[in-house]
């Protein structure tokens, strides 16, 4: 069977990270989306329909953008904004798939063309086909992965350990609640670790690394090879070599990502690739308590939600001492540094943030993103490279 997920007319302008990524690459809960529907169907993705600029996409463990031009018998096309449950049961029979009356996905009962780009935009059913419905939810926009990320998390790990075998608390270390602690082969945790899930699950993927002084309370996933580093952590998903201290809550990270330093981060959703500088902290709450507006390219928008920090793209950079308020989005590839306040919106590859801020330059942006991979040990190729610099093209308007 092939698996694709699409992105329609909504995902498409989910700044900062439709930008750099399909939307099936973001993290929701314990898997990122498209992890989630290979998980329910038991079946990889064969790839994205996504974004023409992104026809290189290429990241650790991430599917590939593909252009097709026809489908088989029994693909699945499926919106990267539709969330199955994880109970959902996927028929191999062909169908027009439904989630809360809105069509999800569709199953196809023979070889053709592929569809055009307007029902990629705004699908509609297939002629000749049953329709079935599934249960599910549907992201409306990047901060639905704050406003319901934790309850997702924590729903996803008790599901994916039902039934568990609780992992024994380290030596030297204590645990309170009832909730399973799961620790992954050759995790390493340091005497002086608390380990509360009196709210979730805790689970630590292979090879993390936990130093004293750190307080988990969850629900949290670490993702192989992350290191949490000491300070309070709560309801937390993290991808792959996650590097994170502070005080942190309410926080989704992709993966390859640094918060190695003190500071708070709130109610968030940061990208790969991310470096946070000393002390660099988000505001999540207006002092009004009034709801949080966002802007972004084209529009501004009030989310209707009170807590809600900061939405940083992929390669994102900050300097010492950077603040950031309430609904602050982040472009992709800037690297924020200055005495001003940080504004709400910032353009991607922004050099500064004051008043004199320039743009990145495109061949110093590729050469850095290069360095940081190799201190992850991730090895780079022509398509890496086309990507980063595609992504750059297009943010400037010269793609």
């Amino acid at each position: 069977m092939e698996l694709i997920i699409f992105d329609d007319a909504v995902a498409n302008e989910w700044a900062p990270f439709a930008l750099t990524r399909p939307c099936g690459e973001l993290r929701f809960g314990r898997w990122t989306l498209r992890e989630r529907i290979e998980h329910i169907t038991g079946t990889s993705l064969t790839g994205y329909q996504t974004r023409s600029w992104l026809k290189d996409y290429s990241e650790m463990g991430g599917a590939r953008a593909v252009n097709f031009e026809r489908v088989k018998a029994g693909t699945l096309l499926w919106s990267a904004r539709a969330v199955p449950a994880l109970s959902t049961i996927f028929e191999r029979d062909p169908a027009n798939i439904w989630i809360d009356d809105r069509l999800a996905g569709v199953r196809f009962d023979k070889e053709g063309e592929y569809p055009n780009t307007n029902w990629l935009a705004q699908p509609t059913p297939l002629a000749g086909l049953p329709d079935i419905t599934v249960e599910g939810e549907w992201l409306e926009a990047p901060w639905d992965l704050v406003a319901r990320g934790s309850d997702r998390l924590a729903h996803d790990l008790s599901v994916a350990h039902d039934p568990y075998e609780e992992s024994e608390v380290p030596q030297g270390c204590w645990k309170i609640g009832e909730q399973p602690l799961i620790l992954g082969e050759d995790v390493d945790i340091e005497p002086g670790v608390l380990f509360d899930t009196r709210e979730g699950p805790i689970e630590l993927a292979p090879h993390v690394e936990v130093r004293t002084g750190t307080r988990l309370a969850g629900p949290i996933y670490a993702g192989a090879h992350s290191r949490l580093l000491g300070g309070s952590i709560s309801a937390f998903s993290g991808g792959p070599y996650c590097y994170m201290r502070g005080e942190i809550e309410h926080v989704t990270v992709m993966g390859y990502s640094n918060k190695v330093h003190q500071g708070f981060l709130g109610h968030a959703v940061v990208g790969s690739w991310v470096n946070l500088g000393a002390m660099t902290t988000n505001s999540d709450l207006k002092n009004n308590y009034g709801t949080i507006r966002v802007e972004v390219p084209k529009m501004s928008v009030d989310t209707g939600l009170t807590k809600l920090g900061c939405l940083i793209g992929d390669h994102v950079k900050t300097g010492i001492g950077s603040l950031l308020n309430a609904g602050t989005v982040v472009g992709t590839g800037s690297n924020l540094f200055g005495h001003s306040a940080v504004p709400r919106w910032i353009e991607p590859f922004s050099w500064g943030h004051g008043p004199d801020h320039t743009i990145y330059r495109r061949d110093d942006f590729v050469s850095l993103a290069i360095k940081v991979a190799a201190r992850r040990n991730v090895a780079v190729d022509e398509r890496f490279k086309s990507w980063l610099g595609a992504i750059w093209d297009q943010a400037q308007g010269e793609a």
